[in-house]
């Protein structure tokens, strides 16, 4: 079975990616981290196959725990399920080594589209 870490400091949207991965026909483990230095503990603990994760968190953002992971030698698959999707975002996490960028609002489809190719 997939196991996701889903990091987002706001609970109510963990739900609602966790709901739509299930739409989307993921029936996957799922972990959840309220900011990225939760996050990046829990990979260090325990190495998900997937990590999903929102850009703007306290303590930790998104990019800087997928940079703080890479700069330790994780090659977890990453993506960012974000409320803004600008095209410097997407740069930024593109450099950074992140797969996707799904930016709200998002549909079962949008993420099939974006992890498909991933789980490839």
């Amino acid at each position: 079975m997939i196991r996701v870490l889903i990091a987002d400091d706001s609970r109510v949207m963990r739900q609602i990616v966790i709901r739509t991965l299930r739409q989307a026909g993921y029936d996957w483990e799922i972990t959840e981290a309220a900011d990225g230095a939760e996050a990046l503990d829990a990979v260090r603990a325990d190495e998900p196959d997937v990590v999903l994760s929102d850009w703007n968190m306290p303590n930790m953002t998104g990019i800087d725990l997928l940079r703080a992971l890479r700069a330790e030698g994780f090659s977890t698959p990453f993506g960012f399920v974000t409320s803004e999707g600008s095209e410097e975002m997407r740069t930024t996490a593109d450099e950074a080594g992140a797969l996707f960028l799904i930016a709200k609002p998002f549909t079962a489809d949008t993420f099939r589209e974006a992890i498909e190719p991933v789980l490839a």
